[in-house]
């Protein structure tokens, strides 16, 4: 899955529609595009799904505008292709990317070196194959508690922060 993510306006529909001959409604007005438009191509034998998503705006994270729902949808993408306004392009990216971040989609960066598993019973193990800068297993178990998990396994191969085990 691909999401095309961007501010209202940008070109979002225009590309779906020519990659994957999909018509999404395209208009001169912003938020033309109010629910996510589906379509699929395919590339080396395999079908690829694109999703055009409604425009997001700054605040999304934090509720305005459609932006929770928006980013929940980015959120089940394998891939986020920010699409953005020629004029405007740097600006307009740090924002989305800010968006993104606070909503938990971590851009750019490979998922942590982290194995968990939750179990019935047995309380909190944790298994570290490089040493931890700042995690410890008192700041583990506040994280898992604040998940009401209180029986897992955790193996860390990389030196990972708090904001990658929550991620995991």
């Amino acid at each position: 899955r691909i999401g095309f993510v961007g501010f209202p306006s940008v070109g979002k529909s225009t590309l779906l529609s020519n990659l994957a001959g999909v018509y999404s409604e395209v208009a001169a007005y912003e938020f033309t595009t109010l629910t996510t438009v589906p379509g699929c191509i395919k590339y080396k034998g395999a079908k690829v799904q694109l999703l055009d998503l409604p425009g997001i705006i700054e605040g999304a994270k934090d509720g305005k505008g459609r932006g929770r729902q928006v980013i929940a949808v980015a959120r089940t993408a394998n891939l986020i292709f920010i699409v953005l306004d020629v004029l405007k392009p740097l600006g307009h990216k740090k924002i989305i990317e800010k968006e993104l971040e606070g909503f938990g989609i971590r851009l750019n960066k490979t998922p942590p070196n982290i194995i968990f598993k939750k179990k019935e019973k047995g309380g909190v193990n944790m298994q570290c194959m490089v040493p931890q800068s700042e995690l410890d297993l008192d700041i583990v178990k506040n994280i898992l508690a604040e998940y009401r998990i209180h029986n897992a396994d955790i193996v860390f191969r990389c030196d990972a922060t708090a904001d990658d085990f929550i991620d995991v």
